[in-house]
């Protein structure tokens, strides 16, 4: 009986750990700093396969001492960026951050970012959830063309 119980309470938590999140990290990256830069920002879509809203509300880093969310807006003709408490990934959705947009700041830099190394980044939601992954670093100019 008691094998019973503990060979269905091991089966029950090891499904648990394998559960699958309804959220799908796309494309992250931190822009690259020059040497005595000491901000940065990372960007990335995520998409929710879920059924419900989730609400990002913070997110942290090794890589920095301070760490927000942001948004750009335009005031008379200024883009200017602001903190955000939180930022929604809407339900069955993809949710863009984007240079210009919805990102996730990096204030106080422990070190530069250097292009091909990687960061560790956990975002942090309402529910208590957490998606870690690690965010390659680029160059935000890298792959532009000028043209004349």
């Amino acid at each position: 009986m008691k094998k019973t119980i503990f060979a269905l309470s091991a089966l029950l938590l090891s499904s648990s750990a394998f559960a699958q999140s309804d959220l799908i990290i796309e494309n992250p990256y931190a822009r690259a700093t020059p040497p005595n830069a000491v901000n940065s920002a990372i960007f990335m879509t995520i998409k929710n396969d879920g059924d419900n809203d989730r609400t990002l509300v913070s997110a942290t880093t090794s890589a920095a001492n301070k760490v927000e969310l942001h948004t750009v807006i335009n005031t008379d003709g200024m883009m200017k960026m602001r903190e955000v408490k939180s930022i929604t990934i809407t339900k069955n959705a993809n949710t863009a951050l984007k240079p210009g947009g919805l990102h996730i700041m990096l204030f106080e830099l422990t070190g530069p970012l250097k292009e091909e190394e990687f960061i560790d980044v956990t975002l942090n939601f309402a529910n208590g959830d957490k998606e870690q992954f690690k965010a390659p670093v680029k160059k935000v100019m890298a792959g532009m063309k000028h043209k004349m």
